[in-house]
């Protein structure tokens, strides 16, 4: 529907242009193309409108075109977005959430690791014992 309605307006401010401007716009289709150009917002530089009226023209078809570009990509976006959901409601497990789970699940395993690995020379309750201090008595 959007792109039927700037097809249209393609159409019809290329005829406008051409009666506007028949100086610069030779033809309606001359008119056509430097609209389409201009709704595309790739503008060539190779047909300019003279006319204020045709400056606002472009105005209106350079503003349409990115209203134009931001609707498609957002309609583009929500579709992917919408699917993604709804496979993650039937049954399909994020992956995000799942590498969450695998790192988590590794990590626990490096603590375990870790404790096994770290003597206990006291309870978890009492406090550490200090290590004996030399004496005078002692070479070192």
């Amino acid at each position: 529907m959007i792109g039927a309605f700037w097809a249209i307006a393609v159409v019809v401010f290329g005829v406008i242009e051409r009666l506007i401007d028949p100086k610069t716009f030779h033809s309606v289709w001359l008119g056509m193309w430097w609209a389409m150009e201009t709704v595309t917002t790739v503008g060539y530089g190779d047909i300019v409108p003279d006319q204020t009226a045709g400056k606002v023209i472009a105005g209106f078809l350079m503003l349409g075109g990115l209203s134009l570009l931001s609707v498609v990509t957002a309609a583009i976006t929500s579709e992917f977005v919408s699917r993604a959901e709804s496979r993650r409601r039937a049954g399909e497990q994020d992956p995000v959430l799942q590498k969450l789970d695998q790192l988590a699940s590794e990590l626990q395993a490096v603590k375990t690791e870790l404790e096994h690995r770290q003597p206990r020379t006291t309870s978890p309750d009492s406090t550490p014992e200090t290590p004996p201090q030399p004496t005078s008595d002692d070479p070192r």
